[in-house]
Order: C-alpha cells, then sequence, then structure tokens
C-alpha cells in the first residue's frame, strides 16, 4: 500500500456520514483535505473533527444536481492551486421508497443521475487529467450492492451507471499512474441507509480507504467492499490501530 501523507483528497458530500469518515480516515494518515456540501456551512462539523490531525483542511461547496454549481465547485477547488490526487465521488441521492413501483417519476429519475452520475463524470472529467499528466492518482466512486429493490429503482440503476462509468474510464487509464475503481460501503445507519441498517457509519473504516491505498500497477476498473475489505493487516496494527 502506499503512503498518502502529503496528497490532497477531495471527497464529495463529506459534511456528514461515509464522506465525513473517509475524511476522518484520510486525514488520520496525513492526508490533506478538500471537504464538500451542498453549503459551505454543512461542513463546519468536519472541520471540527479534523483539528486534531496535522493536515491542511478548506471547503468548497455547490448542489450536485445543477450544472452550473457543479462547473462552480470545479472552479473554487481550481483556484485553491491544489492539485487533487485522490478523489473520492461519494455524494449521493436517494428517491423516497414507492410501495408502487410504477409510479417513479422522470424528476425523479433525473435528480438521481445528476447527482449519482452526471456531476461524477464532470467531477472525473475536471481533475482525471491533471492526474494522468502528473503520473499520479486515486478516483473512488461509490457504488452500491442494491438488489432486488424495485421500490428504489431510479438508485439502483444510477448505481450501475456508475460501475459502467468506471469500468469505461478504467480502460484509459491502464498505462498511466492513475487508478479508478468503485466501492460498495455496505448497508450503512446514515440518513440515506436508516437506522436499521446492517452497520454503523464508523464501520466504514478502515475499509472505505482500500482503493485510495493500492499501487500505481494496482486494481483499475474492480470493485472494492468498505466492510469486508482485504487491507494488509500489517497496515491495521501499525498505522489504524495506534492511538492518535
Amino acid at each position: 500500500m502506499i503512503e498518502v501523507k502529503g496528497k490532497n483528497a477531495l471527497i464529495t458530500g463529506s459534511s456528514r456520514g461515509i464522506g465525513q469518515q473517509t475524511a476522518i480516515g484520510l486525514a488520520r494518515l496525513g492526508c490533506n483535505i478538500i471537504l464538500h456540501g451542498r453549503k459551505k456551512e454543512n461542513c463546519n462539523e468536519t472541520l471540527e473533527l479534523l483539528k486534531s490531525y496535522q493536515v491542511k483542511t478548506c471547503v468548497v461547496y455547490g448542489d450536485l444536481s445543477d450544472e452550473n454549481q457543479v462547473n462552480d465547485l470545479i472552479k473554487q477547488v481550481n483556484d485553491l492551486n491544489i492539485p487533487v490526487e485522490i478523489l473520492y465521488n461519494n455524494a449521493a441521492w436517494m428517491v423516497d421508497y414507492h410501495e408502487d413501483i410504477w409510479t417513479q417519476t422522470w424528476d425523479e429519475w433525473m435528480q438521481t443521475m445528476k447527482i449519482n452520475v452526471f456531476a461524477m463524470y464532470s467531477l472525473c472529467a475536471a481533475f482525471i487529467p491533471g492526474m494522468i499528466e502528473r503520473g499520479f492518482g486515486r478516483v473512488v466512486n461509490l457504488s452500491s450492492g442494491i438488489m432486488d429493490k424495485p421500490q428504489l429503482v431510479p438508485y439502483g440503476a444510477s448505481k450501475w451507471a456508475v460501475n459502467k462509468l468506471t469500468d469505461d474510464i478504467a480502460s484509459t487509464l491502464e498505462n498511466t499512474g492513475v487508478r479508478i475503481n468503485y466501492i460498495d460501503p455496505g448497508w450503512i445507519q446514515t440518513d440515506m441507509g436508516g437506522k436499521d441498517a446492517e452497520h454503523q457509519v464508523e464501520d466504514v473504516l478502515p475499509g472505505i480507504l482500500a482503493p485510495a491505498l493500492i499501487e500505481n500497477d494496482g486494481p483499475n476498473g474492480e470493485f472494492f467492499s468498505a466492510v469486508n475489505h482485504d487491507l494488509d493487516p500489517d497496515f491495521l496494527k501499525g498505522i489504524w490501530f495506534t492511538k492518535d
């Protein structure tokens, strides 16, 4: 596994939930963090949580369902003059549960695809070329293991699209130092996952970090699982479980 100390990571949807845990995990390893929320003030709690780590932090903001705001978010990042070396496309949106599976509206479909797929593509397009030019980059797209839930079909279909998007981009990165992969965080007790989910949000660590820590010739366009991770036991003993 690689050393990420001093690297710069942009994590969408890091004001809470899985994104917040990802920020904490990377900061713990010495990675500088660019937080994102729909509004700037939404990231205040995560900023406070990161103060105990010797890393640089900053915040960008924007609604990922709005193309203009996505473009402005990208401009905010570029204006920081900080190269994005690790990109976690974590932010996502899920439609309301429909008992009648035939009542999903076009607006629900479009909102889901805008946030879960279109914005993800835009952020990849904005930052992967720079990663290729610098010879290093890690892109982690949040997928889902959701199955047999037609009541949530726009969300499930959007996550299939995430996997396909990741696979297709990966084919262009084979001879570079950039890796792109997708990860299932598991069924997590977040606002989206609900209180009946199998795992608490803290359970995504350290597995959610695995795709960011692979070597330059490591997996590309492949599936990872946060809660069933394959991290080196020496890493867990020597780094993760040491006290801060």
